[in-house]
């Protein structure tokens, strides 16, 4: 099967492309190359370096026709979206909205979406969330994410274009990139390896459902291969602060390392965690990968990256 991977020299499409070439598939990646990094693509895959937003994405469509999309390029920088609200909706709306209707004009049989279930719920007023709780982001990019979320029930209803929306909690893993753009493993764990000090945002109470990218890549290849349509969260259905989070990479890195806290970040959520009960049931997937565990299989892989950087 010929599968299209928007994003695919980023931290998770990255993981994605290489599973989906050890299981035989022909992988297209599209990736313009702003935050993903070239070493991350996988030699067997056809790389277009290219924008979503950009006339060369139908070119790549026409040339390709590829059977399945899994759509992961974003703007993904929730902060970001805070501050440019315009640039996160050129990207994650308009860009996406580009992605969605050459998959429609070109024969594309399924749609796999990297939505937020970390972003679109917004303050939750039950734990875990299930995917029928109301969609109340409390940013720009938890809202463009739902609005990719009912373009796609759109396409579906009005030209039959079948889409999986995979809602994933907080993703962390090799590759993440911890130099400020996203992901808190990412950062703490290079601050602390560098010998530089961490900073938490605010009072640190705040709670992430973190979930190891090994357990994001079955996922995907669950909504590949199984018959699913529609929203599915996928995470652990754990809360874990980030002073909690602080101290575990602490332990594995530095125990010395001091607690230090800074403002609160605008339009930082304060709570989550997502029930993946719908995903378990009818895709027959499950999370493998506990916290402490790939944590220390992160920390391992910072180790060498910063050791390869500082040679």
């Amino acid at each position: 099967m010929k599968i299209l991977v928007t994003g695919g020299a980023g931290f998770i499409a990255s993981h994605i492309v290489d599973r989906f070439i050890e299981e035989g598939h022909e992988v297209v990646v599209v990736d313009n190359l702003s935050t993903g990094q070239r070493r991350n693509i996988n030699a067997a895959a056809n790389f277009y370096q290219a924008d979503i937003q950009g006339r060369w994405l139908e070119r790549v469509f026409r040339r390709e026709r590829p059977a399945v999309v899994c759509h992961h390029a974003a703007q993904i920088d929730v902060r970001r979206s805070v501050q440019d609200p315009f640039f996160d909706a050129q990207v994650n709306v308009m860009g996406t909205l580009k992605v969605f209707q050459n998959a429609v004009k070109y024969g594309v049989r399924k749609v796999i979406f990297a939505s937020s279930g970390g972003a679109v719920y917004g303050e939750p007023q039950l734990l875990p969330v299930s995917e029928d709780h109301p969609t109340r982001p409390t940013s720009p990019y938890g809202i463009n994410k739902a609005i990719g979320d009912e373009y796609l029930r759109y396409f579906r209803d009005s030209c039959g274009l079948e889409y999986v929306s995979l809602r994933y909690a907080n993703v962390y893993g090799p590759r993440q990139d911890g130099n400020g753009e996203a992901g808190v493993v990412g950062i703490f764990s290079q601050k602390m390896l560098n010998g530089d000090q961490p900073v938490i945002n605010g009072n640190g109470r705040q709670t992430r459902d973190f979930i190891y990218v090994d357990d994001i890549v079955e996922a995907n290849v669950a909504a590949l291969t199984k018959t699913a349509h529609g929203i599915y969260n996928v995470g652990t259905g754990q809360e874990t602060t980030i002073n909690e989070l602080f101290g575990i990479l602490a332990k594995l890195i530095n125990p010395a390392v001091r607690e230090v806290h800074g403002p609160a970040k605008k339009g930082e959520q304060q709570r989550i965690a997502l029930d993946a009960g719908r995903l378990q049931r009818e895709l027959e997937w499950e999370t493998k990968v506990p916290l402490q565990d790939g944590l220390a299989k992160t920390v391992e892989y910072y180790r060498q990256t910063v050791r390869t950087l500082s040679t």
